[in-house]
């Protein structure tokens, strides 16, 4: 039970801090910063972001297999593919493909080298996973605080 409730806090930090970094601060630094400059910060906050997010993911899947292993064991569940489990390697997915594909594509295009995709393009891609990421670790969230029932 205890780390059914870790694991429900460790998902609403993490939704909290795509909501916060999303929402609220990348938005807030291009109201005062010159666009040059409000890139850059932006840029390095979602990279900070997407680093914590594998570990939050890692930590999270690790509770999820002890979590599913421990039902097996009592004969309560005859799945290991559990749809939390989903969630979790659908965003861990998703910072990974944002953080390690997708942001070396914006900079290039930044700099002007040849992508398959403009720059806003790529940036419209980025922002609508991420935001897709968002959702499913805010369904990760909700799952788990039902699940305490």
């Amino acid at each position: 039970m205890k780390l059914l409730r870790f694991q429900a806090w460790l998902a609403a930090l993490w939704v909290g801090v795509m909501v916060g970094v999303g929402g609220v601060a990348a938005p807030s630094v291009f109201m005062v910063l010159e666009r040059e400059l409000a890139g850059k910060a932006a840029g390095r906050m979602f990279t900070l972001e997407a680093k914590l997010a594998l570990g939050l993911a890692i930590v999270s899947f690790m509770i999820e297999r002890r979590r599913v292993r421990d039902l097996a064991e009592s004969g309560q569940t005859t799945t290991v593919m559990t749809g939390n489990l989903l969630l979790i390697l659908g965003a861990l997915f998703l910072a990974i493909f944002g953080e390690f594909v997708l942001h070396p594509m914006i900079e290039a295009a930044k700099a002007g080298q040849p992508v398959a995709l403009s720059f806003g393009a790529l940036h419209g891609v980025s922002s609508a996973l991420y935001w897709v990421r968002a959702v499913m670790v805010g369904c990760l969230a909700w799952r788990l605080t039902a699940n305490r029932a």
